[in-house]
């Protein structure tokens, strides 16, 4: 059973949150350049889908860290958020190879890198960490959005 705050809780919840803001997206794309009911869909999946994202790829590389992945595990889990619904079989195929474990590395083990330390610090205080990483992505978003949709 996945305790509440595991690298597979974590990683597994917004993976399948990247799916479902990739259909949300994609509803609204057609209302927007298929009947051009409304570009609404688009303005809210895409936001939604956006920080969604990004929320994903701070989370991949945070487990990936922890559960010490190799280069091409975490290449794959950050480039199946590029194509639609890939995230959830990315996920399932990790999961089953033991690459998503149920318990953090880094809150019993001691980190020997730079980046194992910073991933240490926030799976010892997940509740501050957490609240930084949204504050972290909101601000990013918040960027993104002042620069504009790509092709703009």
């Amino acid at each position: 059973m996945r305790s509440a705050f595991s690298p597979a809780r974590l990683y597994g919840t917004l993976a399948l949150a990247e799916a479902v803001t990739w259909a949300l997206l994609l509803i609204g794309m057609f209302l927007k350049y298929g009947p051009q009911v409304t570009e609404l869909g688009v303005r809210i999946g895409g936001g939604l889908h956006g920080f969604v994202f990004l929320a994903f790829v701070v989370a991949t590389v945070v487990v990936a860290i922890d559960q010490r992945w190799r280069a091409g595990e975490l290449l794959l889990g950050l480039a199946s958020a590029i194509m639609p619904f890939a995230t959830i079989p990315a996920e399932r195929w990790l999961l089953r190879r033991g690459k998503v474990g149920e318990q953090w590395r880094l809150r019993e083990e001691p980190a020997r890198t730079a980046p194992e330390k910073l991933v240490s610090l926030a799976v010892r205080r997940p509740v501050p960490s957490a609240v930084i990483a949204v504050v972290l992505v909101a601000v990013v978003f918040s960027a993104m959005l002042v620069v504009g949709p790509p092709g703009s």
